[in-house]
């Protein structure tokens, strides 16, 4: 259910600035997109489940903090975090 250590190594290769970048804006929202999806898939077999629907909602509350932030200070690196995620239109 949650993100092993590789999937994690690998989004941090796909959105780090450089290598070993695991705190910037882009990396930390490609992470809590990652373990969205995995809540998503849980929460479709499990629909009671109200302990795990909360998580989702810190992590999407979350996301949302750090992709206002990421929009704020560069526009550019947003939009392209937005594409590769693929969370908004």
């Amino acid at each position: 259910m949650s993100v092993t250590k590789d999937e994690k190594q690998k989004l941090v290769k796909k959105f780090a600035k450089k290598a070993g970048d695991t705190g910037c804006p882009e990396v930390q929202a490609a992470i809590l997109t990652a373990e969205i999806e995995n809540l998503k898939a849980h929460l479709s077999t499990h629909k009671k489940d109200n302990h795990s629907r909360r998580g989702i909602m810190l992590k999407v509350a979350k996301r949302r903090k750090i992709l206002a932030y990421l929009k704020r200070k560069n526009q550019s690196s947003y939009e392209d975090v937005i594409k590769k995620l693929e969370i908004r239109k």
